[in-house]
């Protein structure tokens, strides 16, 4: 009896490493598989979502108006006003540009400029000059000034054209 339990235990030996072998390699495949099909489902969702925002992207992308190129006008020669102050004269220079965004509605507008440059000295020459020391009135002044031309501008072509009246030079004397 000893001869078949000698006999018997050799390959019993060898018989349980082999199962807990495969079950390891078993194990290991299983997880090898999860893992792929983790990366897989994750790449799938997330490129399917990819595909969405560039559709998305590509039909909203026309309906965005394009802004187009700044074109500056200077206003030449500078203007050049006088006003009185506690009854003593003063006067003010200022430089002025035009940003418009249409080449075709500045053409048009030159058409009218002494008349824009009239509304302007007018503008001007009726100014306070405690409000002009400030950088405030400063810029209520510019903003009077863009009203004023883009007014002058919607009467005379039917189109605002000046997005801004700017001040490249301001002199208060």
């Amino acid at each position: 009896m000893a001869k078949k339990d000698a006999a018997q235990d050799p390959a019993g030996a060898e018989a349980k490493p082999a199962g807990k072998l495969k079950l390891i390699i078993l194990i290991v495949v299983a997880l090898l598989l999860a893992a792929g099909l983790s990366v897989g489902g994750t790449w799938f969702f997330l490129s399917k979502g990819e595909a969405k925002s560039e559709v998305a992207t590509e039909s909203a992308e026309p309906a965005v108006p394009v802004k187009q190129m700044a074109i500056y006008e200077e206003l030449v020669p500078a203007f050049v006003v006088n006003f009185t102050h506690n009854g003593r004269p003063r006067y003010m220079q200022v430089s002025i540009a035009l940003l418009v965004r249409d080449q075709a509605a500045l053409d048009a507008l030159k058409v009218h400029m002494p008349v824009l440059r009239n509304r302007l000295v007018m503008l001007f020459s009726n100014q306070e000059f405690e409000s002009l020391i400030t950088p405030v009135g400063k810029e209520m002044l510019r903003q009077q000034a863009t009203a004023s031309v883009q007014e002058l501008a919607q009467q005379e072509t039917g189109n605002v054209t000046v997005e801004q009246v700017l001040f490249t030079n301001l002199v208060l004397q």
